[in-house]
């Protein structure tokens, strides 16, 4: 056998380890020059994996950058494969076990935190003796700007519908005014319960860092005026805090009026600030006003190797400009203190590090969680073992000679020179939008897997770590940092990369930009401030699916509607769903669907349209029962009676990634065989996966059995009602009517826990007062006909919605005094209302008001039921497509 040099198989991070990184898969028994000596790999060892390469005796520390990140559990030896329980639990769920060892050889190790051995006093990089420079728009006090926008900013999750129909009303606005870049929303999913959130305070230096940010042109707030976060509280929060509002062009507007009315408003608005932002110009400025954001995601075991050894040449050289550059994901330098504080200015700056670290620390276990389950299944696959291991290569975003000048609070304003840390989740979007809010005018973005995240407003630089992948995704990627693996130099990768950075910076488009995708994500509330007890926050696990019974006797008395055939069966709609796996696929789930219906696919078949149900969770966030609830909902929303075709889209660096997907599919009973499964990384970037995943659904709709329409009885239709506050007597008899007559055509009823209806039920006589508990989880399918209780932590209509699909409703009912609510993106939401002693200025959004006679407000509800279902009629803010879709993470789920 041949006998390989090591740098044909392998890398070193540091000379002092015992462990080394393959650079391509390993075949068992391949022999290998190292040293002084020759090594048989002793096992298969995967890509971006690790082999011992000295001897390591039982309960000795496996090391790497010269950092320990496990104890060996048995003697290894040169050549053996490293593995521990949660690489091998990874490929368990991609049915790879086989090819791998049954058991860890080393269990996972954290070096303890001890500040006086840790911590070193140091010296910041000396500056340049001469400025370089860039085309910047000047701001003034704000900054300088790297682009030119206007922001439709939602106030909270609630005008989040609101505000990306107005934002795509302007998608072409760039043709006629070349100097501004766009109109982009900010579309988030906090604040939107009727109580003031736990993360109150981070959303308002986020919303308020947003607003005055140097590429932003001028801002549009927008809000109902009701909520607890609204314009008046960030009116107040801005003024309060210094933030110089009133060097933006700027206006904070109410919806007052109608939706139409309200939107031709705010694109007035609009309209009249563009010639005015048309009219910046860019002018020569130095690269001391650059401030840098530092991420990564999607890593590999050559992230700490390539990628982010670049990324801090990059950083250290805008410090030696007098620019600023931060670093983030508190949880991703959890094991690697050791490297953080060998360089910072002072104690006091070391000790606060040390405190938001537990702080984090704390913010996990009060939820049931700890930091170690940060690591995605990408992480993992590709060679991060542990958050150890992921931690000391994150660390390397900062250059080992630059100085740790300031620590700050998530999205806190960046104000001075230097290198910045601040406190976040490890939640890649979730991170970027504080940095961002805390003034980051340029993103870099390394990763090893390939991940596509681009920031709405602020240009974004991705870094691939290996040659390989770079080839496979460069459509989507800027540089290459695998050249160095290669053999270039890092300072030449790095002045390369200057170069690029002052292009970008002076207005050349990104990768990203170009691909035409983005997504913000804001640090998500979480449920315990500390004042619960870990045993009294639910579990949300799945339920019995035993409907309520009933105290009445049911009425044989059915309903019938016009069904089109899907499949064997018949239903009211038939659905395209391009289902993301995690929120890093959601955007691209989003162009996908578009394009799907824009081209009319499956139209002759009888599908109606495709939509994506982009979302927040999947990556990032906790395990456990949280992201039970995200399974359940999302493969609940697979397996809805209407949807007649689906593809699953994954990121591929993700928990939730396509292979485990499947097998949780096949648990709820599902089959893999009906769903298209597609990756971003794998398949070859956006453009590749696009075009494979359109073939593949042309393909399959012709395939599909189709047939006239036809009158079928209702039986099994599955109806929600949702409602807010406390009803009239009159609708609550309105309702109870309505849902009798529902049960007595044995059509199944989902109502939210927390809804009022279900004590005017039992008042009323159709289910007893002690029965009324839960029969559903949190989206779990209601299998069995009847009246159902969907268990619900969360207060958001929203997230209540993406419950109720879950269950399968084909129709939701909504029941609301104020205004209607932005709506599923999948079910029909006939949104009612009734008149008070004072005018309504939605009256006309709604699509019922409810008369005070119950018996004709019954009959109303019940004639537009039929209607819905035979496609007869649209629910306005359906044909609006004022929807939203965000998932409850119930009362333990963190961002991580």
């Amino acid at each position: 056998m041949v006998l390989l040099a090591f740098e044909k198989i392998g890398r070193l991070p540091d000379s002092n380890d015992n462990a080394a990184i393959t650079v391509c898969d390993v075949d068992a028994g391949t022999q290998v020059a190292y040293q002084d000596r020759e090594l048989v790999i002793s096992q298969q060892i995967p890509v971006a994996h690790r082999f011992a390469v000295k001897p390591i005796k039982e309960g000795d520390f496996v090391y790497s950058w010269g950092q320990p990140f496990g104890i060996a559990l048995s003697k290894i030896e040169p050549g053996d494969y490293l593995c521990n329980e949660m690489v091998l639990s990874e490929f368990a769920k991609r049915s790879m076990s086989s090819r791998f060892p049954a058991s860890p050889n080393f269990k996972d190790y954290i070096h303890p935190v001890n500040l006086e051995e840790q911590f070193h006093l140091g010296e910041q990089v000396p500056l340049h003796e001469k400025q370089k420079y860039f085309e910047g728009i000047d701001r003034g006090n704000r900054g300088v700007g790297t682009r030119n926008y206007i922001v439709v900013l939602g106030s909270s999750s609630q005008t989040g519908g609101f505000v990306r129909q107005l934002a795509d009303s302007f998608k072409k606005v760039s043709e006629q005014y070349p100097n501004v870049d766009g109109v982009v929303p900010i579309a988030h999913t906090e604040g939107g319960a009727n109580e003031v959130p736990n993360n109150q305070e981070l959303l308002l230096r986020t919303l308020s860092g947003f607003a005055v940010h140097p590429n932003v042109g001028a801002v549009l707030s927008i809000d109902f005026g009701t909520e607890p976060l609204n314009n008046k509280v960030l009116k107040t929060y801005l003024k309060e805090k210094n933030y110089a509002i009133n060097e933006v062009i700027h206006q904070f507007f109410t919806i007052d009026v109608s939706h139409d009315e309200a939107q031709a408003s705010a694109a007035h608005i609009i309209e009249q600030w563009l010639p005015q932002l048309n009219q910046f110009k860019r002018t020569r400025q130095p690269l001391s006003k650059v401030k840098i954001a530092l991420q990564c995601g999607g890593s590999d075991a050559f992230s700490g190797v390539s990628g982010n050894p670049l990324a801090a040449w990059i950083g250290k050289e805008i410090i030696r400009y007098g620019g600023m550059a931060n670093l983030a994901e508190t949880d991703e330098l959890i094991g690697a203190e050791t490297y953080v504080l060998d360089n910072v200015r002072n104690k006091a700056t070391a000790e606060r590090f040390l405190q938001l670290s537990e702080r984090f620390k704390s913010y996990a276990k009060r939820h049931g969680h700890t930091a170690e389950g940060n690591p995605s299944g990408g992480n993992i696959l590709r060679g991060l073992y542990n958050i150890a291991i992921k931690s000391i290569g994150a660390a390397r975003k900062r250059h080992p000679d630059v100085r740790l000048d300031h620590v700050i609070e998530y999205a806190e304003p960046m104000t001075e020179p230097g290198f910045y840390f601040m406190d976040s989740p490890g939640n890649d979007p979730e991170s970027i939008a504080g940095q961002v809010a805390s003034g980051a005018n340029l993103v870099y973005f390394v990763t090893g897997n390939g991940s596509i995240t681009n920031f709405p407003f602020v240009p974004t630089i991705k870094i691939m770590t290996t040659t390989e992948r770079f080839e496979l995704l460069n459509g989507d990627i800027d540089v290459n940092a695998g050249h160095y693996l290669d053999g270039e130099s890092l300072d030449s990768l790095g002045k390369k990369t200057m170069d690029l950075t002052q292009n970008v910076l002076s207005g050349e488009k990104s990768a990203g930009e170009k691909a035409g995708h983005s997504q913000v994500n804001i640090w998500r509330d979480w449920y315990n401030e500390g004042t619960l007890e870990l045993s009294s926050l639910k579990s949300e696990d799945a339920l019995g699916g035993t409907p309520l019974p009933l105290r009445y006797q049911i009425q044989n008395n059915p309903l019938f509607y016009e069904a089109i055939q899907s499949g064997e069966n018949y239903n009211p709609e038939q659905i395209g769903l391009v289902l993301p796996t995690s929120l890093c696929s959601g955007e691209v789930a989003k162009m996908l669907a578009d394009r799907l219906t824009e081209q009319k696919i499956g139209q002759d078949q009888g599908i109606s349209r495709f939509i994506a149900l982009d979302h927040t969770e999947g990556c990032g966030c906790s395990s456990g029962t949280s992201m039970e609830m995200f399974i359940r909902t999302m493969l609940s929303h697979l397996l809805h009676p209407n949807v007649s075709m689906a593809v699953s889209l994954e990121h591929g660096c993700e928990k939730t990634h396509n292979a485990y997907m499947r097998q949780e599919l096949e648990k709820l009973g599902g089959t893999s065989k009906k769903v298209g499964w597609f990756s971003i990384q794998l398949d070859g970037g956006i453009d590749n996966v696009m075009q494979k995943a359109t073939s593949w659904c042309q393909m399959n709709a012709a395939l599909l059995k189709t047939g006239p329409a036809k009158k079928v009885e209702a039986k099994n239709i599955r109806v929600g009602i949702l409602t807010r506050g406390h009803l009239p007597e009159f609708v609550e008899n309105t309702l109870t009517s309505f849902c009798q007559r529902l049960l007595d055509a044995e059509l199944s009823i989902i109502i939210p826990e927390n809804s009022t209806l279900l004590k005017s039920l039992a008042s009323r006589g159709l289910v007893l007062d002690s029965q009324l508990q839960p029969t559903l989880a949190y989206g779990q399918q209601a299998l069995e006909s009847g009246l159902h209780v969907m268990a619900i932590s969360s207060a958001t209509l929203e997230e209540t919605m993406a419950g109720m699909g879950g269950s399968g409703v084909q129709v939701i009912f909504s029941f609301l005094k104020a205004r209607p609510i932005s709506i599923h993106p999948m079910i029909p939401v006939v949104q009612s209302t009734w008149k008070g002693k004072l005018a309504n200025p939605f009256q006309n959004d709604f699509d019922i008001n409810l008369p005070q006679d119950s018996t004709q407000g019954s009959t109303q509800l019940i004639e537009m039921l039929e209607q819905v279902l035979s496609r007869q009629y649209t629910p306005k803010n359906n044909v609006r497509h004022n929807n939203v879709f965000q998932i409850s993470r119930g009362m333990r789920g963190i961002s991580l």
